[in-house]
């Protein structure tokens, strides 16, 4: 009975990171995946401590994201490391791409993954799971004047 149940679990867990569209190779957790229309509201509050928002692909659009510069090319990854080296490791940071959906971007996997070697504690992925345009520019969210 227990066997039958460990196997439910394994089969139930591999069908929701299915779902999710994560593989074990990406560096995220689920719940580090942060919804467009949460930042949305965030950056539009005009709270008083906001995330770090930082573009790792090639078009940084978002009200109030620094721009890296795609995350596949090594300067630029080196370019973050030296924004984020004077950020305190508890400081929200999200980052986002939206050059194409997760499963082809080459730039969201090696940024997110700086943030675990640098050890920052509240590291988020903005879910742009189709595109930037797809998932926030045609819902109206803010972008840069």
């Amino acid at each position: 009975m227990n066997k039958n149940l460990i196997i439910f679990a394994l089969i139930t867990l591999a069908f929701s990171k299915i779902s999710l569209g994560q593989n074990s190779a990406d560096p995220w957790k689920p719940e580090q995946l942060l919804s467009p229309a949460v930042l949305d509201s965030v950056i539009k509050s005009g709270a008083n401590i906001e995330p770090l928002i930082i573009c790792v692909g090639p078009s940084a659009l978002i009200k109030g994201s620094v721009d890296a510069g795609p995350a596949k090319e090594k300067g630029n990854l080196d370019k973050l490391r030296q924004l984020l080296s004077n950020e305190k490791r508890d400081r929200e940071i999200v980052i986002y791409c939206g050059c194409c959906p997760f499963d082809r971007c080459p730039n969201i996997r090696p940024a997110f993954q700086l943030l675990h070697e640098m050890k920052f504690t509240h590291p988020m992925l903005l879910n742009l799971a189709k595109n930037l345009k797809t998932d926030w520019i045609d819902h109206g969210y803010s972008i840069h004047p």
